[in-house]
């Protein structure tokens, strides 16, 4: 038995008539209380659902029954249900050295708004080193220099295994991720591209807007993947920039952007409301 106040249960699969009743309905037999639910159907005829309750679960005994019920009671095949309990993630930050989203959820953190626990930050230059002493995190400084990219991997990758993150979170890390990396963290490594994208991927993105006149900059929170700046989105926003302002203007102006949108998606992501569908981040 699992004593905790809340739960989060993650259902997705193909939509079938009943799903919604049959799955509270299970909650109900179970004397578990719905705080809150969410669910969409995509175009394609793709249900999800994210349903927050609270009461004493038997994970096992749940799960299962959902699964017979859905069986017996409806047309699905193909359901997946995940259950969480809800609570803080354990996270790792890799920066580079600009410091604006690193302090950002620092002092999120410090404030108790992040919904995560930092366990340590990683950077393969010591700029940010004082910044992070600041706030009694351990700080890993893993140098570059000299090594291969992927020398360099497995050298985090073994500081990594120290703390064994749920997620990494990549606070301006200004390096390409190998595909052998990211294996290590399926879409839990969470990036902020200093871009709306998919416009401007890749290096000096605030330069390619400013030589191509845009109206607008942005910022893109997304999963990393094995394509540059191709994961699923999890959000965006936007800021309007004129004629006058140059590429370093622009650059300035969207660290503010960068900075609040990085927070938001992992607001997202802590809190178990993002499923990944194909290369599409479904948010309820």
């Amino acid at each position: 038995m699992v004593d905790s106040d809340k739960h989060i249960l993650l259902m997705d699969g193909p939509d079938a008539k009943g799903l919604i009743y049959h799955v509270t309905g299970v909650l109900f037999r179970h004397g578990l209380n719905i705080i809150h639910n969410d669910e969409y159907v995509s175009p394609t005829g793709r249900f999800f659902m994210r349903t927050e309750f609270d009461g004493n679960v038997n994970e096992k005994a749940l799960l299962q029954d959902l699964t017979s019920t859905l069986s017996d009671q409806t047309d699905a095949e193909g359901i997946t249900f995940r259950l969480n309990p809800k609570r803080r993630k354990n996270i790792v930050i890799m920066v580079t050295k600009e410091h604006h989203c690193l302090a950002e959820l620092l002092i999120r953190y410090a404030f108790d708004e992040l919904d995560a626990d930092i366990l340590a930050v990683v950077s393969n230059y010591n700029t940010l080193q004082p910044l992070v002493s600041k706030f009694g995190i351990p700080f890993h400084y893993v140098s570059h220099e000299g090594k291969s990219r992927e020398e360099h991997e497995e050298a985090i990758l073994r500081t990594l295994a120290i703390y064994e993150p749920e997620y990494l979170v990549l606070a301006k890390y200004m390096r390409v991720l190998t595909p052998a990396f990211v294996r290590h963290y399926p879409n839990r490594i969470v990036n902020i591209h200093h871009s709306f994208l998919p416009a401007f991927v890749g290096a000096n993105p605030y330069r390619q807007a400013y030589e191509r006149g845009v109206k607008i900059i942005g910022a893109t929170a997304h999963f990393v993947n094995n394509d540059l700046d191709e994961g699923p989105i999890i959000a965006q926003d936007v800021k309007e920039v004129n004629h006058r302002q140059q590429a370093g203007d622009m650059a300035m102006e969207g660290r503010d952007v960068e900075k609040i949108v990085l927070s938001q998606a992992l607001k997202l992501v802590f809190n178990d409301r993002v499923f990944i569908a194909g290369n599409r981040a479904i948010v309820l």
